[in-house]
C-alpha cells in the first residue's frame, strides 16, 4: 500500500497537520504565531546547512529553527522588543538561507519545493519520520498536559504550584522546531506557520476547554489535509498551498458559523 505515492502524501499530510493542530492551541495561547513563523523562516537556512554540510534536511532545519530560537531569546532578554527581534530573525534567516542555498547548491536545487512542499516525493522514510515526530509531540502533551495549561493559564500561577515555567517554554519550542523539521516536505517553510494557526483558530470560537480545544484543532487539521489533497488532484495545483487553502476555507465557515449562533 505504502507504493503508492497519493496513500504517502495522504498519510504524510495527515501526520504532520495533526502534530502541528496539537501544538497549534499553544502557539495561539501564548500569542505566539510570529515566532512560529520566525522558525519556519529559519528552515531555509537550515535546508543550506544540511547541503553544505551534506546532512539530512531534517536535522539542519531542526538546528537552525533551535538557532533561532535561542537568537530571540538572547535578544528579548537584552531589551529588545518581541515583534521587533522576531522581524529582524525571520526574515535575515529566510534572506540568507535563500542566499545560501543558491550559492551552494547551484541551479539543479528546487527551492520553491523547500518554500511550499512537495508532499507527493515523500518517501517511507519521510513518512516514518513525520509520524514518529507526531507521537513524541503526543506523549509529550500527555506527560506535561497539566504543567503546560497551567503555564498558559498564568504563569505565575504555574510557579507557585511548583512548575518550572522557562522548561515548560523549552519543551513547546523543541516540539515546534521538530514539527517545523517535518513540515518542510509536506507544505514548506512559508506554509508550515499556517498549520499551526489555522486550524487552531478555526477550533477556539467553539470550545470551553483546552482540551476540547485540543481535539476540535486535530479535527480541523486532518480536514485541512484530507480535502487540500483531494482538491488539489481534481484541479491539479501545489498540494502544499492547496492544504493550507483547505485550512483557510474551514476557518472562515468556522467564523461565519460562530458568528450565526452569536458566539
Amino acid at each position: 500500500m505504502l507504493n503508492d505515492f497519493l496513500v504517502r502524501a495522504g498519510l504524510a499530510g495527515l501526520g504532520v497537520s495533526l502534530a502541528a493542530g496539537a501544538l497549534g492551541p499553544f502557539v495561539v495561547w501564548r500569542r505566539m504565531a510570529y515566532f512560529g513563523d520566525a522558525m519556519a523562516h529559519a528552515a531555509i537556512l537550515g535546508v543550506a546547512l544540511s547541503l553544505g554540510f551534506e546532512i539530512s534536511i531534517f536535522v539542519g532545519v531542526f538546528f537552525a529553527a533551535l538557532l533561532v530560537a535561542a537568537l530571540f531569546l538572547t535578544l528579548t532578554r537584552r531589551a529588545q522588543t518581541s515583534d521587533s527581534a522576531l522581524g529582524v530573525i525571520a526574515h535575515s534567516a529566510l534572506a540568507f538561507g535563500l542566499v545560501a542555498v543558491a550559492m551552494s547548491a547551484g541551479p539543479r536545487v528546487n527551492v520553491e519545493s523547500y518554500l511550499f512542499g512537495d508532499i507527493l516525493t515523500v518517501s517511507r522514510g519521510d513518512l516514518a519520520l513525520i509520524w514518529s515526530v507526531a507521537a513524541v509531540v503526543a506523549a509529550w502533551l500527555v506527560w506535561r498536559w497539566q504543567a503546560l495549561v497551567t503555564w498558559v493559564l498564568s504563569p505565575d500561577l504555574a510557579e507557585t504550584s511548583g512548575y518550572n515555567t522557562r522548561a515548560e517554554e523549552l519543551g513547546l519550542i523543541l516540539a515546534l522546531a521538530l514539527v517545523v523539521a517535518v513540515g518542510i516536505k509536506a507544505v514548506g517553510a512559508l506554509l508550515i506557520t499556517a498549520l499551526l494557526i489555522i486550524p487552531a483558530a478555526s477550533a477556539r470560537p467553539h470550545v470551553k476547554t483546552p482540551e476540547a480545544m485540543i481535539a476540535l484543532s486535530l479535527g480541523f487539521g486532518a480536514l485541512a489535509a484530507v480535502a487540500g489533497l483531494q482538491g488539489a488532484l481534481w484541479l491539479d495545483t501545489p498540494a502544499g498551498p492547496s492544504i493550507v487553502c483547505a485550512a483557510a476555507l474551514a476557518f472562515a465557515a468556522s467564523t461565519l458559523f460562530a458568528k450565526l449562533r452569536g458566539r
